[in-house]
């Protein structure tokens, strides 16, 4: 009896199952379950929602930052076009899309002319003297302000060296042409001591240290401002700690003040580095004469004389291009090498 039931209930079971089975057959298939974002793709929705949330958190902060953008595109990149004008014979009335173009015409004769070795000697020399001259006076003086203790006398001593930063640049070369005139006061102090007059601004071995050494009383207070702010950035109780240690204050200079603001030193030398292509165009055009060509003539007084007083674009256009890209070259050689000799750099 009891095997007869359960054959029954099995034959019941099948006989159900075989009918769902048909049904499904017969049913149009469901729809695939939705397959999951791949890795590159969820990482690409992440960045646009970061972005949205960003932009709605800081939206004013960006509106604020509009005109500045502004400005570098329109004054800055905008121009940029311009840069046609060094591969083509330029025609003020053909413009500069309608002017022939001569391809690298332009840098072969530069390149190959006279004025090549001087203009780029000159700048280079001038640059390097900065960098041995010029570049560590504010980081001295940084370093001799910081360890003066009289509150007065410091704030004294820091508000002289900052004035001649004030000054034009037409009054400081003014002062350098009276000064050191035939009879002016430097020749005057000379011939008391019984040394004859110098004329130190038509001299050609004069016009670079003059130059250097007019910049570095000039900038000296302002630049040490950004060292006397990294200097403040660093931990009282490191000097604790070494005076404890017996350490003096030479000592506390050389292994906690320098290597405090060696960050900002070597950001300052890699930027000094991407500008050793760039002289001042406007101290050099004030100081230099003809008689003065030889050390004083720079990239941008050459570009200023060709282009502006000949109104040879094209040509000062490709002196121009040449040493934007050598500049931007030593900038990048200069942060990859600082990067790979110490872990300070630019980017």
């Amino acid at each position: 009896m009891l095997i007869c039931e359960a054959g029954d209930s099995l034959s019941r079971f099948f006989h159900t199952t075989r009918k769902v089975g048909k049904r499904m057959a017969a049913s149009p298939r469901a729809p695939h379950a939705p397959q999951p974002d791949s890795p590159a793709k969820q990482r690409k929705l992440e960045r646009r929602s970061l972005i949205k949330k960003d932009l709605k958190r800081n939206k004013f902060i960006y509106l604020l930052a509009l005109p500045i953008i502004a400005y570098y595109g329109i004054f800055h990149y905008g121009p940029m076009y311009g840069l046609l004008m060094a591969f083509k014979d330029f025609s003020i009335a053909d413009g500069i899309w309608g002017s022939r173009w001569i391809g690298f015409d332009h840098f072969e004769n530069f390149f190959n002319s006279y004025y090549f070795g001087r203009l780029i000697r000159n700048t280079i020399l001038i640059n390097i003297y900065e960098l041995l001259f010029a570049f560590p006076a504010p980081i001295l003086l940084a370093l001799l302000l910081n360890e003066i203790r009289g509150r007065i006398f410091k704030r004294t001593v820091q508000t002289i060296s900052y004035l001649p930063h004030f000054i034009s640049i037409v009054v400081v070369v003014g002062m350098m042409f009276d000064f050191l005139a035939r009879d002016g006061l430097i020749n005057q102090l000379l011939g008391f001591f019984g040394i004859d007059s110098i004329p130190f601004m038509s001299e050609p071995g004069w016009f670079r240290t003059l130059f250097v050494g007019s910049g570095i009383w000039q900038g000296l207070g302002w630049g040490s401002i950004i060292y006397l702010a990294a200097i403040a950035t660093i931990d009282p109780t490191l000097y604790e700690a070494a005076k404890m240690d017996g350490a003096g204050r030479f000592k506390q200079v050389l292994h906690i003040t320098i290597p405090g603001i060696m960050p900002t030193i070597v950001i300052m030398f890699i930027l000094n580095m991407g500008s050793m292509m760039s002289v001042g165009s406007e101290k050099v055009l004030l100081m230099y004469s003809p008689l003065t060509y030889e050390t004083a003539d720079v990239i941008s007084t050459f570009v200023y004389r060709r282009g502006v007083l000949d109104s040879d674009y094209g040509f000062t256009t490709a002196v121009g291009l040449f040493n934007s890209i050598v500049s931007f070259i030593l900038l990048v050689a200069s942060n990859t090498i600082s990067k790979r000799v110490s872990e300070h750099k630019l980017w």
